[in-house]
């Protein structure tokens, strides 16, 4: 179960417009959100990085890259939490196809990916790892495919994931029942299980959206 608390109605109102939005977009507040909001400003700090992280257009890193980086870094750093988030919006959010999702454990090999994804991958994986094993080899190989501009956006979505990799390992956040059945559909035969992120949170969503619409 969750080690802490979620928020208290006075903390969420002070991140509504955030909850309302997501809510919108997915149908339910992440469980990670309702014990982010204790802290009402490091909540819109986070949400405001992974807008500017995730969602600004660039043609060299696709959003739908961003989340399968957000993935496989994830897996790497043991967050099946995080992984199964970030596989379930690489598919409804950033129209990834779900067999691409499910190939994801077999980037390297696998000729739905192209040589630049892999590079890109590769870099997660290898950074996602504990210790990390990112060497100047996996540099070489970025920059055969992307910008130093573009390097950086790709370091950013690792860097974001590190700190809710933590967020969520730490905290054990339970994982919601439409991530869970989507990891479990789509990602359980590569491996994938919710470990410590199984239990259910003692908190509704509709709790949680009060205020945000």
């Amino acid at each position: 179960m969750a080690r802490i608390s979620p928020a208290a109605p006075e903390q969420f109102a002070q991140v509504a417009d955030h909850m309302g939005r997501w809510i919108k977009t997915k149908g339910y507040p992440p469980n990670s959100w309702l014990t982010m909001a204790r802290k009402p400003g490091v909540f819109r700090a986070y949400r405001d990085l992974h807008a500017a992280v995730m969602m600004e257009e660039d043609s060299e890193v696709p959003t739908a890259l961003k989340f399968m980086i957000a993935h496989v870094v994830s897996t790497a750093a043991g967050d099946p939490y995080c992984a199964a988030h970030n596989a379930e919006n690489a598919t409804h959010i950033a129209g990834v196809p779900v067999g691409k999702v499910e190939a994801l454990p077999q980037f390297n090999s696998s000729a739905l990916f192209t040589p630049g994804e892999r590079a890109a991958l590769e870099l997660a994986r290898a950074a996602g790892s504990c210790p990390p094993c990112v060497t100047d080899a996996h540099f070489s190989e970025i920059r055969k495919y992307y910008s130093e501009d573009a390097a950086a956006a790709i370091v950013a979505v690792i860097s974001l994931l590190g700190w809710l990799n933590r967020w969520n390992i730490t905290l054990a956040t339970p994982i919601e029942p439409e991530a869970a059945a989507f990891a479990r559909k789509h990602l359980a035969r590569s491996g994938w299980t919710p470990g410590v992120h199984a239990d259910t949170i003692a908190v509704s969503h509709g709790n949680a959206g009060q205020g945000a619409e």
